[in-house]
């Protein structure tokens, strides 16, 4: 009867409070520079130290520039915040991959490639797309600065058991079609409040058939449909990735830890407080139009219309199309666009510049597009070049810059100026996002290399081979 996620939960409690919250006992916490000074300085101010240092890593990704990262950080506002991450870090005795260290990088792309991220952890870090680590069958999720304190000091953190949702999608993913594409999908059906309350497990042939990168996007997105967090079974395609990396098990150990993932499924009977089935049939290229990023539809589709709506969601659905310059039943294909970026937590990892330079390849970036294609961490950096995709990217025009967040949050120095469209492979497109009054088109790689490219909102399966 027991679900994945039933699983991992009952294995980690360790205590239940009566009529309370469950002490849940995290195996791993990923520490960053923006919502950790309030925890460290609440354990300095208890004169305590961490329960258990050694689960707790630490590295530098929302405020790092994207270039000559070997210089001092110029704003001071983030050169503070990342002095500060490095100093708490060797105060507490906590691992550190500061900026330059080559297993630097976006925290959630850092720990599936370092092997940090395994099957049958719970997982814990100050930022909600935590949730991308449940793709590796973990339990994965974001807390807040007083929870992160907490995990610090005790290793523990106190959580309400949350309901569970399965979403399962059928059948074969069409050409073009990525794990971005099927993440906005349900969002689009479900909105951002669908998952409110619950923690997704993803099932079905086409979640099956995903990479372990594509698995990651997708479970990336969870949050933004309101989930507590996604995870995906793992399998053959998990252990496969897991196997070899730095910090994963080796020798007898591993075969020890296999044997336990290979029990980390949903039984046949198991039950879930919701189930809700899509058909990979319907999906096609998605891009969103609004703000929000459950505002989304096929890019060959028009905007809705307000036929129908409410009063105050019609008011709503309004304001956010004034915002973006947009009108009620406007198709977008054709729509010139300034600026392109690639990378985040969502879209930074290898495959993701594969699929970028497939459809760049042979082509030139457009003129008066502006692009910026950021690894999610130093590793792809080395791999992009290893494989030579650096030189197709650069036959075509682009820059590759170093690695971090970059324009997925106007938190360093890539912000996408007022009133300038970018198609963007990040997870959100609130107003000012990606900088003040910048207006976020969230779609794939493949559609964002389409983008650059022509400089419009373009099906990418118009230019793939």
């Amino acid at each position: 009867m027991n679900t994945l996620f039933d699983k991992i939960w009952d294995a980690h409690v360790v205590q239940q409070v009566e009529e309370g919250p469950t002490q849940l006992y995290i195996d791993r916490l990923y520490c960053h520079e923006v919502t950790t000074p309030q925890a460290f300085a609440g354990l300095r101010g208890r004169g305590i130290r961490c329960f258990r240092p050694e689960k707790i890593f630490c590295m530098p990704d929302h405020n790092t520039p994207t270039h000559d990262q070997d210089k001092p950080i110029e704003d001071p506002v983030s050169k503070a915040q990342v002095d500060t991450l490095a100093k708490n870090a060797e105060y507490f005795g906590l691992n550190h991959f500061g900026m330059m260290d080559k297993r630097n990088g976006i925290i959630h792309v850092v720990g599936p490639e370092q092997g940090l991220t395994l099957p049958g952890m719970t997982i814990v870090c100050g930022d909600s797309h935590t949730s991308t680590h449940g793709a590796m069958g973990a339990l994965a999720f974001g807390i807040g600065t007083s929870e992160v304190e907490m995990v610090l000091a005790s290793q523990c953190v106190l959580q309400t058991r949350p309901k569970t949702m399965r979403i399962t999608i059928d059948g074969k993913l069409g050409k073009g079609v990525t794990a971005k594409d099927v993440a906005l999908y349900m969002m689009s059906k479900m909105t951002t409040g669908g998952a409110t309350g619950y923690f997704v497990e993803y099932a079905g042939e086409a979640v099956r058939s995903l990479s372990m990168e594509g698995r990651l996007t997708l479970c990336n997105l969870s949050i933004e449909m309101g989930a507590r967090g996604g995870m995906v079974a793992p399998d053959e395609t998990t252990f496969a990735y897991i196997k070899g990396r730095e910090y994963a098990p080796k020798g007898e150990a591993w075969e020890k830890a296999l044997a336990y993932w290979r029990t980390l499924r949903s039984e046949d009977d198991a039950v879930f407080d919701k189930e809700v089935h899509y058909d990979a049939a319907d999906i096609e290229p998605m891009i969103t139009y609004g703000t929000n990023p459950g505002m989304g539809m096929g890019i060959t589709q028009a905007i809705p219309t307000v036929e129908g709506m409410g009063e105050a969601a019609r008011a709503s659905f309004l304001k956010s199309l004034g915002y973006m310059g947009f009108r009620p039943g406007e198709r977008l294909i054709g729509k010139k666009i300034d600026y392109v970026f690639l990378g985040a937590c969502t879209n930074g990892r290898i495959e993701d510049f594969r699929a970028f330079a497939s459809i760049v390849q042979g082509r030139e970036k457009a003129d008066g597009v502006v692009a910026w294609l950021v690894p999610g961490s130093w590793k792809v950096e080395a791999q992009i070049r290893e494989e030579g995709l650096d030189r197709v990217l650069q036959q075509a025009g682009f820059v590759i810059r170093q690695p971090g967040c970059s324009a997925c949050l106007a938190m360093n120095d890539d912000k996408i100026p007022a009133g300038k469209y970018a198609v963007s492979t990040s997870n959100r497109n609130f107003e000012g996002r990606q900088g003040p009054g910048s207006r976020t088109l969230l779609a794939s790689p493949l559609t964002a290399a389409a983008a650059a490219v022509t400089g419009v909102v373009t099906d990418p399966r118009a230019l793939l081979s």
